[in-house]
């Protein structure tokens, strides 16, 4: 009997384990929620320079009333690229010349322009207030939002490390952890803890110590080598595991943050598409489940990064005035990250003995973490090429899903509880590729 076989005994999926799983998920949605409300409270407005002609009153009553707020514009902001009115720039002087028809582009592209020196008006119309209108986080101070959303993911990484042996105090231990690890006493106070909340007290009263070491003495005398982040990175058919699993980690948090943060530049309506998000992702992470049991664990967590990143790759190519289309598709690739996080938290607890489980989901979540910090500042690449973000966000996760390919597929497979099963399941791997080739099956014996 082993610790699976204990676990049914006392429940393995009853009370307990909602209770537990509840007590997660809250504050993982709270968390979320906060972050995703970057969009809304840090939302750039459009924008221009403050000029005299239409911001000061004094100014206007010079003017001829049939001059109309459009010419105004005209005479006072040069074009922008996108052939609005410039965000950045206005010119030094009115351009008087520019309100007669004849005038070509050679005469007024030529005159003196200089920065917003006296501040910008933002159209209040979506947004009545946010950050970037209050602080002016616009031109030259652009850099400012990507870099504050950057140093608040690097608050919630400390805040994940300082905090995680505060959680220990309300979350229950690993009862499988604490047995392989020698804490026998702790363990079987943890599975009776289990089998009381379940409706099994009476069950959990028949175990004992001595039941445990029956029970569970292959684990207990494989399990007391020392583990560490080192044993992750040294043991051969781990420091690949590692390796690979960090990198499909990393293009999560990376794509997902840096998207997801910044939907402004995916689509025209934000508000639209915060719900077809939200719409997408609770269908693609039920279905990858699903998916799970049909494709294996390999193929799918492959699949779902390099779709993601094909999906943001295709956007490169649509234009800005086909927003339907660039919305679906970043809706399409903001949905199958969502289902590459889902399989890999599925994934990466099967990849890992026990013994280095927590250790190795500790390392992939700062991995995560450490691609969200970065996600943000690529957007500043949009100032060299407006397609150079989206290519680095398309190419991550697409390199990363084809690396983890590398993995070994776990599927049907046991939970590895030491070193030892780990290596055990690679030579079994190995002995199924070349028949015909003998065994040697290790025993204590």
């Amino acid at each position: 009997m082993a610790f699976s076989e204990l676990l049914d005994q006392v429940g393995s999926l009853g009370r307990f384990q909602i209770l537990q799983t509840v007590a997660l998920v809250v504050p993982i949605m709270w968390v979320t929620t906060q972050s995703m409300l970057e969009n809304f409270s840090a939302a750039v407005p459009d924008h221009r320079c403050w000029v005299p002609l239409l911001d000061n009153n004094t100014a206007q009553a010079s003017v001829p009333e049939a001059l109309g707020p459009e010419a105004l514009l005209a005479i006072s902001i040069p074009p922008g690229p996108n052939q609005g009115p410039h965000q950045c720039r206005r010119f030094r002087q009115p351009q008087w010349q520019l309100l007669d028809p004849n005038v070509t582009a050679t005469n007024w592209s030529e005159a003196a322009t200089e920065p917003c020196l006296d501040g910008w008006v933002y159209d209040r119309s979506t947004f009545t207030s946010t950050v970037v209108a209050k602080w002016d986080l616009v031109c030259d101070s652009q850099a400012l939002r990507p870099m504050s959303q950057s140093i608040y993911l690097a608050g919630v990484l400390v805040g994940a490390a300082v905090c995680g042996y505060t959680s220990d105090r309300w979350l229950a231990e690993s009862a499988r952890w604490l047995l392989i690890t020698g804490g026998l006493d702790q363990g079987l106070q943890e599975l009776q803890r289990v089998a009381a909340i379940n409706g099994r007290r009476a069950t959990g009263d028949t175990l004992t110590t001595e039941v445990l070491l029956s029970a569970m003495q292959e684990e207990l005398s494989a399990g007391q080598s020392p583990a560490s982040l080192v044993t992750l990175l040294r043991t051969p058919g781990l420091h690949l595991r590692t390796c690979v699993s960090s990198l499909c980690w990393f293009a999560f948090g990376f794509t997902f943050y840096g998207l997801a943060l910044d939907l402004q530049a995916l689509g025209s309506d934000i508000f639209l598409l915060q719900v077809l998000i939200g719409v997408v992702d609770i269908p693609a992470k039920i279905g990858t489940l699903l998916l799970l049991r049909c494709l294996g664990r390999r193929p799918l967590q492959a699949a779902s990064l390099v779709l993601a990143g094909l999906c943001i790759l295709a956007n490169t190519l649509v234009p800005h005035e086909m927003g339907t289309l660039r919305s679906a598709l970043a809706v399409l690739g903001l949905g199958g990250v969502g289902a590459a996080f889902t399989c890999m938290t599925i994934y990466i607890a099967e990849l890992f003995p026990t013994v280095l489980r927590m250790t190795a989901v500790g390392l992939a979540q700062m991995a995560a973490r450490g691609g969200a910090i970065l996600g943000p500042p690529v957007w500043l690449l949009g100032i060299h090429g407006p397609s150079l973000p989206l290519l680095v966000y398309g190419t991550v996760p697409v390199l990363c899903g084809l690396a983890a390919l590398l993995l070994p597929e776990t599927q049907s497979l046991p939970l590895p509880d030491t070193i030892q099963d780990v290596q055990n399941q690679a030579l079994r791997k190995a002995a199924h590729r070349t028949p015909g080739c003998p065994v040697l099956k290790s025993t204590q014996f």
